[in-house]
């Protein structure tokens, strides 16, 4: 009777990718644990923490620096916090899940964060202190040398016409 009772099953995308099914479901929960996404004929899952999408191949600690706010330092205290081991995302249990969102959310990250960057810089222009006035100018605010480099903030260098390169040594 038990052997009527099982019928053979096709086969599933993880047995025929060589991988664990998934863990995560879509709960009843507001927010969704998992997003779906569609790579040639694969569905890649990728779990959703203060509305990133983290790497669910890498270890917690690595996938939680993809979010803008969150360092290699604020990452290993936050697993410290919850208790949880460093293990990959993708094997992480649903409370283990909702438990670091909650942990995650007591911080300033992501548009917050950002929001208040700029608030900051905005108000020190204002004010048309040295730093402000280095941000309107384009130029490092930290004391840093501009004879040779911080090519990021000034931009490319221009070339200036009718100078000639100094001769080398012969």
């Amino acid at each position: 009777m038990a052997a009527a009772l099982a019928t053979p099953v096709a086969p599933s995308l993880s047995l025929i990718c060589n991988t664990k099914p998934s863990k995560f479901r879509s709960s009843s929960v507001s927010f969704a644990t998992v997003s779906p996404l569609k790579v040639g004929g694969l569905n890649i899952k990728c779990v959703r923490v203060a509305g990133v999408e983290i790497p669910n191949n890498k270890r917690v600690e690595y996938s939680l620096q993809h979010i803008h706010g969150i360092g290699r330092a604020r990452s290993r205290q936050i697993l410290c916090d919850l208790g949880l081991e460093n293990k990959i995302t993708k094997d992480l249990s649903q409370d283990e899940l909702i438990k670091l969102r909650a942990e995650v959310s007591k911080y300033m990250i992501e548009g917050d964060l950002r929001r208040f960057t700029a608030l900051s810089i905005r108000r020190l222009k204002e004010i048309r202190c040295y730093r402000g006035l280095r941000h309107i100018q384009g130029l490092p605010c930290r004391g840093q040398r501009t004879k040779n480099n911080c090519r990021t903030l000034k931009g490319r260098g221009v070339a200036v016409a009718g100078k000639k390169k100094a001769p080398g040594p012969k």
